[in-house]
């Protein structure tokens, strides 16, 4: 019987051996699908989730990306000419800039969202109903462990 060391060793063995090639191919379907489908790059489409999931700065956007502010500035200056993107100074903190997603940016991740989505569900719908239990549970575990 395996010790809880040895176990979250070989834990650690099928993390390195599994997440980075599930993101290598999520990550080329999103390029893939973005650039082609919705004229996005990568990058652009990773600053509209980060601006979605509540990173309403400049600053806490080159926090999570861990770059320079002055390039993901050019990133948001990019995302604003689009469309995709306002800014609002806050008139107590003229330093501070909130970023927010208009309709259209909004409208635009959801699809991304969506049509990755779809395409993942074409890859997990082949693993029966405890196998996707077992994973759901498993990765909220994971998550729990490194927040």
């Amino acid at each position: 019987m395996a010790t809880k060391a040895e176990l979250a060793n070989q834990t650690i063995d099928v993390f390195w051996s599994t997440f980075p090639m599930l993101w290598h191919r999520v990550r080329a379907y999103i390029q893939e699908e973005a650039v082609e489908q919705f004229d996005i790059t990568v990058g652009q489409f990773h600053t509209l989730r980060r601006i979605h999931s509540g990173k309403d700065s400049v600053s806490q956007l080159a926090d999570a990306k861990h770059i320079s502010r002055a390039a993901i500035s050019r990133t948001v200056d990019l995302l604003v000419n689009k469309g995709w993107v306002t800014r609002t100074q806050n008139p107590e903190d003229r330093r501070y800039v909130r970023l927010a997603l208009t309709e259209e940016g909004q409208a635009l991740l959801q699809s991304v969202f969506h049509t990755v989505g779809d395409w993942m569900e074409s890859r997990l719908i082949e693993l029966d109903e405890a196998e996707l239990e077992n994973i759901n549970l498993s990765l909220q575990n994971l998550r729990e462990a490194f927040e």
